[in-house]
């Protein structure tokens, strides 16, 4: 199957590759290993080799990726999402629990964690139902119900993990292709005034340890040593970095342990404490470069399924970095989002490498006008 698909013309269809952008992913690849490395005391053990192997592998998956036909991913669009939402059930039947939380689906070989791939699923999903969708339908019911029907069963079964922040993703995934697909920015208001309205009943409902979160968030010196401990060592550690950081190697609070989570969700703030404010400005304009690479080119495509499938895409790794570096600022609540291809860990990193796989794939095939 996989052979049909990467046909004869591999050295035209790789040289077809954006390899600037190629370039600049695998040099934030290779400075996240060098925060790895001075986190753990100046050693490639335990992260940052572990973390260089990794991104090889999915580096080189996503270069794969972008050579399937992307009438390929229109075709498994309906199936990919079934099969997720399956594994998103099997979780809450049979998945291990980590952190206070059952995400996890071991399957003797691999440990998965479905939802991380439910963030492209839906992508590829809606921007299957808005290729096939009448020009004029997004604003009407059969427009409507079939996208919320398609967002609300796996963000009702993160919620239930429990994973707000990954359900929170979801969500925002598949309203950024609803408005994409052409539901007019008012069909969100009232929505949104409703949600601001049920705010304290969804408190209510929230567990104990997202209520801390929320708490915490609002008032992150009410418990500096408990709850708020986190987002302090945080802060902390940014802001000792100043405008050039204490410099590779000397970041008091990763090495010396205050720093909780320093390896994943707040690497960002290890980064930031020994490469200053600069070494955070220079990541995230990278990023910035390779999202408006991504956006620009769902534009320049020429079918409504290539383009909503590389803006989706491409804003779903946008969550990505602004819940992340938000969250270890302390602009937004701590809800266990990685910073994407510098946090340690397999599964987040493997998303967003198919993601940029899948936008190189659109880019390569822009030109398309039928899949």
């Amino acid at each position: 199957m996989m052979g049909s698909l990467l046909n004869s013309r591999w050295p035209q269809r790789v040289l077809a590759l954006p390899w600037r952008i190629l370039l600049l992913i695998a040099a934030i690849g290779g400075f996240a290993v060098v925060v790895l490395y001075s986190a753990a005391g100046g050693s490639m053990q335990p992260w940052a080799f572990n973390h260089a192997l990794r991104f090889s592998i999915f580096l080189g998956a996503a270069i794969l990726i972008a050579q399937v036909p992307l009438g390929f991913w229109l075709r498994i669009a309906y199936p990919l999402y079934a099969v997720v939402l399956v594994a998103l059930i099997g979780v809450e039947i049979v998945g291990g629990i980590s952190g206070g939380s059952q995400r996890w689906l071991d399957l003797g070989f691999i440990r998965l964690q479905p939802s991380e791939f439910m963030k492209l699923a839906i992508v590829i999903a809606l921007a299957r139902f808005y290729h096939f969708l009448p020009r004029g339908y997004a604003a009407r019911l059969p427009g409507i119900w079939p996208p919320l029907a398609l967002i609300g069963m796996p963000f009702a079964l993160v919620i239930l993990q429990p994973d707000l922040g990954t359900a929170l993703m979801i969500l925002a995934g598949g309203a950024t292709m609803m408005f994409l697909g052409g539901l007019p920015l008012r069909w969100f208001l009232i929505p949104g005034v409703a949600g601001l309205a049920a705010l304290p009943l969804v408190y209510n409902l929230l567990h104990d340890y997202q209520k801390r979160r929320v708490m915490i968030f609002l008032d992150p010196e009410a418990d500096p040593l408990g709850a708020g401990y986190h987002i302090t060592q945080s802060k902390i550690a940014i802001g000792s970095g100043g405008l050039t950081g204490k410099g590779f190697l000397k970041g008091s609070q990763s090495h010396l342990q205050y720093l909780p989570e320093q390896q994943t969700d707040f690497v960002f703030a290890t980064m930031a404490e020994e490469w200053g404010l600069m070494g955070g400005a220079a990541l995230l304009i990278a990023y910035g470069i390779v999202l408006n690479w991504g956006i620009r080119v769902g534009l320049q495509a020429r079918t409504q399924f290539a383009r909503l499938l590389a803006v989706g895409l491409s804003m779903t790794i946008f969550f990505y970095v602004l819940i992340n570096s938000m969250m270890v600022m302390g602009l937004a609540p701590v809800v266990g989002i990685p910073f994407p291809l510098v946090s340690y860990g397999g599964s987040a990193m493997m998303t967003v490498m198919i993601a940029l796989g899948i936008v190189m794939g659109v880019y390569r095939q822009r030109r398309l006008e039928h899949l």
